[in-house]
């Protein structure tokens, strides 16, 4: 079943909690990120927002996926794990992905500064990136490991590994094809990306590499949902870089810090990736469609069919009031001392 979120159920639940106390779910989700870090910069508060909900036991963190190719965009995800105490979390990374594609805010150096002694700024985990797994392989290991219908995917980047995971064939961690290792295994896929209210272009994430996003849905097992974040719910979450330096006043050795002190990050960066994980967290939070199907055209637009039958929704725009509370939740966490 679907969690479906009203205005109304929200401002109740606002009212008798902390803005900062997240309500949890009936089970506790257990998460994997697949995210194309070296980018957007929203991809690093939802990362930051999973370690958050991890912390507080609303989650189980168990991995991260880095979809964008090029070493230090794997070190990004290295520092921002080690950087919140979670050293041993697993990573892995696209080995054959999308080539070059386009870069909003490019902040690849950063697992990288220095300080004025010539010392690292931040401190790593992983010695050899060039060790760590594909991410499809990273993938079939750690779904192996996890009960049937218990995995949460959060998919803030492009398709690559997914694609890739479900092309796969048995190996070492499970003698299960992708296709029926993801039906096994995958309790719902968050996927940030698709147009539904408006239509005025194609999805980015689709169109930077839309023949992992074709075969995403050629293959995707239609017994396990898919929750989408289109671009026009995160477009009315804006968080500027005045705004970010400001909440984190209290140190500069901050990996977010010191993307916005280091980058021009004044580009229109808009929050699409963290109301991804905060769906998957905090369903309550989101009003969604009826449930249905959706259909990936080949210029990438996303056709949705009401269906009962489907296994398909998507999350509708709140209202100002309603971004305005999730900015707040965002804003409050970067506030949070180590």
């Amino acid at each position: 079943m679907f969690l479906v979120g009203f205005w109304a159920v929200l401002m109740t639940a606002c009212s008798s909690k902390k803005d900062d106390e997240p309500t949890p779910q009936d089970s506790k989700p257990l998460i994997i990120l697949d995210t194309d870090l070296g980018s957007s910069t929203d991809d690093l508060f939802a990362m930051q927002m999973l370690f958050d909900y991890d912390r507080r036991g609303m989650c189980k963190f168990l991995g991260v996926i880095v979809d964008r190719e090029g070493e230090n965009c794997a070190a990004c995800a290295d520092v921002m794990k080690t950087w919140h105490g979670y050293g041993a979390l697993p990573i892995g990374h696209v080995k054959d992905g999308l080539k070059n594609p386009k870069v909003w805010i490019d902040y690849r150096q950063m697992p990288f500064y220095k300080n004025a002694d010539s010392t690292y700024m931040f401190r790593h985990s992983v010695a050899n990136y060039a060790s760590l797994p594909d991410g499809y392989k990273l993938y079939r290991k750690l779904l192996s490991q996890q009960k049937d219908h218990s995995v949460t995917i959060c998919s803030i980047g492009f398709l690559a590994c997914l694609a890739q995971l479900l092309q796969s064939e048995g190996d070492e961690y499970s003698p299960l094809n992708g296709v029926e290792l993801v039906r096994q295994k995958v309790r719902e896929v968050y996927l940030q990306g698709g147009v539904f209210s408006t239509a005025e272009e194609p999805d980015f994430n689709m169109t930077q590499g839309p023949e992992f996003a074709h075969e995403f849905f050629r293959l995707f097992p239609k017994e396990v949902d898919i929750i989408f974040s289109p671009q026009e719910v995160g477009q009315m979450i804006e968080y500027v870089p005045e705004q970010v330096i400001e909440d984190i006043h209290w140190t500069d050795i901050h990996p977010i810090k010191q993307v916005y002190m280091t980058c021009d990050c004044n580009t229109g960066q808009r929050m699409w990736d963290v109301c991804t994980v905060m769906n998957a967290v905090e369903g309550e939070l989101f009003n969604l469609s009826v449930q249905g199907t959706v259909v990936l055209t080949p210029e990438c637009y996303t056709i949705f069919t009401p269906n009962a039958n489907g296994n398909c929704c998507y999350q509708k725009p709140g209202d100002e009031e309603w971004a305005q509370y999730i900015l707040s939740r965002i804003r409050a966490l970067a506030q949070w001392r180590p």
